[in-house]
C-alpha cells in the first residue's frame, strides 16, 4: 500500500507562525476587537486551506493479477549417503597385527588377504595341545608296533584277516590323531596349520571398497567369539550401490510413497544433484527437538562415472503434489475473516470490492484458485 505525501503538517506549522505574528499585532492594535476579528477570518481561512488539503490526500493502493501456472508443493529431508551394505571384517584370532597390506579406499576382492596376525599364545591352552601331541605320538608307536605283528602272523596265516583289520584301523586312526595333534599345536602358536588352515590371516569376505581400516600394525586385537564382536580389521562397501537415509517430519509422512522420485544434492557438490527413488518409510516416528521425524531410505540412480563417498551430507528434495496450469494468485493478496479466505477486486481504478475465494493447493509463495476468480483480474496487496 503506497500514500501521498500529507501536508497538514506543514500548514499546521504555518498557522502556528500566522498566530505568533498577530499575537503580536494585538500587543500593539488599541482596537481589540478589531485584532480578534482580524484574528478569526485567518484562522478561518488556514483551516480551510488544511481542509482542502486533506481532501487532496488519498492513498493510493497497488494491485496485483491472478494468473495461470504450476503449484508444486515440496518438502526437503535432511540426511548422508550410505551404501546399501557394509561389511566389517573381524578378527578370528586374537593377537597382534603383524602386518597390514591394504589402505582405506582401496578396491579389494573377496579372499584378498588384507592383514596378517601374530598370535599371543594361551599358555595353559598351548601345554594342553602339546601334551596332547605327545600322547599321539605315543598311541601311534604303539599302534604301528601291534599292526606290523598282527601284519606278520596274517601273511604266516596264524590269525585271521578280519583280527588283523582291527589293528590296520588303529593304526590309521593313530596316524589321523597325530595330525590333528600336530595341526592344532601350531595353531595355538602361529595360527596357521600344516594342512593350509591360516586362522591368523584376515581375508577380505566381500568385493568392494575399504572404507576404513582401523587395524595398524603393532595393535593388538581380539577374536570374535560369543561373548565379544571382536576387534574390526576393515569395513568394505560396494560404493555402487548407494542409497540416501534421511527423515522428514510426521506433517508430510503421510504424502509419501515408496516409488516416488527423489532428487538428492549434495554438499560437497551443489552444482550437481542426483536422481533417487523412495523404497522405504519408517512406520515408527521419533521425536527429535520436540518433533516427531520419521526415517526414509531412497536408492540413488547413478551413472557409471558418478563417485560419491559414504557420509557425504544430502538433502532430498521430494515433490509431494503438482498442479499443471491452474489459476494462481499470489499470498499478499489474501486476506481472512470468520468466513473464510477472500480478496479485493478492483472495479474501477483504485476502487474494490470484497469477494471470497475457495483455495486449493500452496508452495507459500503462490497458491491455487478453485473458485471465485479470473485470470487477469486485478487484486488489492495488502501486504
Amino acid at each position: 500500500m503506497t500514500r501521498r505525501k500529507n501536508p497538514l503538517l506543514y500548514t499546521t506549522a504555518s498557522v502556528a507562525l500566522v498566530v505568533l505574528h498577530l499575537e503580536k499585532e494585538l500587543r500593539i492594535n488599541r482596537n481589540k476587537w478589531s485584532g480578534a476579528v482580524s484574528i478569526g477570518l485567518i484562522l478561518l481561512l488556514v483551516t480551510c486551506g488544511c481542509a482542502d488539503r486533506s481532501a487532496k490526500s488519498k492513498t493510493v493502493y497497488q494491485t496485483d493479477t491472478a494468473f495461470v501456472s504450476t503449484v508444486v508443493k515440496k518438502t526437503v529431508a535432511a540426511g548422508a549417503i550410505v551404501p546399501r551394505k557394509q561389511v566389517a571384517v573381524k578378527a578370528q584370532v586374537s593377537g597382534i597385527i603383524e602386518k597390514v597390506y591394504v589402505t582405506a579406499g582401496q578396491v579389494v576382492t573377496a579372499g584378498q588377504l588384507l592383514a596378517r596376525i601374530r598370535l599371543t599364545p594361551n599358555a595353559v591352552s598351548l601345554n594342553e595341545a602339546e601334551s596332547a601331541l605327545q600322547k599321539a605320538k605315543l598311541s601311534l608307536n604303539d599302534a604301528r608296533h601291534e599292526k606290523e605283528r598282527y601284519e606278520q602272523l596274517f601273511a604266516e596265516k596264524v590269525v585271521a584277516e578280519k583280527e588283523y583289520n582291527q589293528y590296520l584301523l588303529a593304526f590309521k586312526k593313530a596316524e589321523a590323531d597325530l595330525a590333528a595333534a600336530v595341526n592344532n599345536v601350531q595353531l595355538i602358536k602361529v595360527g596357521a596349520s600344516a594342512s593350509g588352515i591360516a586362522a591368523n590371516e584376515v581375508r577380505s569376505t566381500v568385493n568392494g571398497v575399504l572404507l576404513e581400516v582401523p587395524a595398524k600394525e603393532g595393535n593388538f586385537v581380539i577374536e570374535r567369539n560369543t561373548f565379544n564382536e571382536g576387534t574390526t580389521i576393515a569395513s568394505i562397501a560396494d560404493m555402487k550401490d548407494v542409497i540416501f537415509e534421511g527423515k522428514v517430519e510426521e506433517a508430510d509422512v503421510n504424502n509419501l510413497q515408496p516409488g516416488m522420485d527423489l532428487t538428492i544434492t549434495l554438499r560437497a557438490t551443489e552444482e550437481k544433484s542426483y536422481r533417487a527413488r523412495l523404497e522405504f518409510v519408517s512406520p515408527n516416528g521419533v521425536k527429535e527437538d520436540g518433533i516427531t521425524k520419521f526415517e526414509i531410505k531412497a536408492a540413488i540412480l547413478l551413472d557409471k562415472t558418478d563417485v560419491l563417498r559414504a557420509g557425504y551430507s544430502a538433502n532430498a528434495e521430494i515433490v509431494l503434489e503438482k498442479r499443471d496450469n491452474v489459476l494462481c494468485i499470489r499470498e499478499h493478496v489474501l486476506q481472512f475473516d470468520q468466513q473464510g479466505a477472500y480478496v479485493e477486486v478492483e472495479t474501477k481504478p483504485q476502487f474494490f470490492e470484497k469477494r471470497y475465494v475457495e483455495l486449493g493447493l500452496s508452495d507459500e509463495i503462490n497458491t491455487q484458485v478453485l473458485t471465485g476468480l479470473k485470470p487477469k483480474e486485478r487484486l488489492k496487496m495488502v501486504f
